[in-house]
């Protein structure tokens, strides 16, 4: 492609020697796993989020799941979701062994809000899991003020959030915990597979950290049933270096959608702009009605796109035995018509400006 929609090569270009540097170290002090490097990444990003406690893990759908697990709840609790997350939340849900239930989002934000958590709401609902997505919090204080009424517990999946603010406050620090992933792709991306929780209360900490290290808080002896999944030693040395620079590649991001946004046709719904709200766009998100021509007219121009995401979860194979008959047409709308175009480090502003020209010239 000749505007691809991601390079990972390009994005980390510019840290290859700090990288490197930090590698060699790490090579030669010799020690991978849970050392000063992660203790280190831990303290930075709970500050950055504003939060006292983090805890890195192997990946974002374990800090979901850690997170959940972490809550207590009774066995066949149920837990609201979005009904067009991504799949990882729903599945986080089901591995800490509670029931997801879906409810649709705002159909303008893509993000779930009170009244379609009210919607779906019964006796048996213990929390919400809400999904950050596309780098746009969700609007916080209808929600916090919900599952404050009804004695609800929120877990905020912020894999999509880094650096999102709503009302002047850090995604990841409205709810109970919250779990972020720094998969490659993500504002804040590893060179590998990442995880962390983070959470103001020090008991669900360190019910995590017992989680991320086979139960033990001491070596070989187990107060609990955990697992093995622990954010390395090198890649809490790479994320450190990386979010140093987190606010400045969001404030690109950001400069990015400001051109397609102003460079874009009324044929195209655009993210929706909101004033309480400081989006970091892991992905620009516009929706058309032939997407998927849309898409192969920008391919055969050399334009590279994604869709986030193809299929609703309902309509999923592996979790046909949880929603069959349920119908979300929210969701089908927005995964019909959703399409994510260029948006990151590694693009230019000439190359945005060249993206929305030729995207307003498609059907003419």
């Amino acid at each position: 492609m000749r505007i691809p929609y991601e390079n990972i090569a390009l994005v980390n270009a510019p840290y290859r020697k700090a990288l490197t540097e930090k590698f060699d170290a790490l090579l030669e002090r010799g020690w991978f796993i849970l050392g000063d490097e992660v203790t280190g990444f831990e303290q930075a990003f709970a500050h950055y989020t504003g939060n006292v406690y983090c805890t890195g893990v192997g990946n974002g759908l374990d800090a979901l799941i850690f997170s959940l697990l972490a809550l207590k709840l009774p066995a066949g609790s149920e837990v609201i979701v979005p009904s067009n997350t991504y799949i990882a939340t729903i599945l986080a849900v089901i591995h800490a062994g509670l029931v997801p239930v879906l409810a649709e989002p705002d159909p303008s934000t893509y993000n779930l809000t009170a009244e379609g958590i009210e919607n779906v709401r019964t006796s048996k609902t213990r929390a919400v899991l809400l999904a950050h997505l596309y780098g746009k919090c969700c609007s916080m204080t209808a929600i916090m003020a919900l599952a404050e009424r009804y004695g609800l517990a929120v877990i905020e999946d912020c894999a999509q959030s880094h650096g999102a603010m709503y009302k002047g406050q850090p995604a990841g620090s409205f709810g109970t915990a919250a779990a972020f992933s720094f998969y490659p792709t993500k504002n804040l991306g590893a060179l590998g597979d990442g995880g962390a929780v983070v959470t103001n209360d020090p008991a669900l900490d360190q019910h995590v950290r017992l989680l991320r290290n086979y139960g033990s808080g001491k070596k070989y002896h187990n107060q609990i049933p955990g697992w093995n999944s622990r954010l390395d030693e090198i890649q809490a040395a790479f994320l450190q270096i990386k979010l140093q620079s987190l606010n400045e590649m969001n404030r690109h991001k950001q400069e990015l959608a400001a051109i397609y946004r102003a460079g874009l046709n009324s044929s195209f719904i655009l993210p929706v702009e909101e004033p309480d709200h400081s989006d970091v766009y892991h992905i620009f998100a516009i929706r058309h009605p032939d997407r998927d021509k849309l898409r192969a007219y920008l391919a055969e121009n050399g334009i590279g796109t994604e869709v986030h995401y193809p299929v609703p979860p309902h309509r999923q194979q592996a979790l046909a035995a949880y929603f069959t008959g349920q119908e979300f047409p929210v969701s089908e709308e927005i995964h019909r018509t959703v399409l994510s175009l260029p948006c990151s480090a590694a693009h230019t502003q000439e190359q945005v400006r060249e993206v929305a020209e030729l995207m307003n010239r498609f059907g003419k």
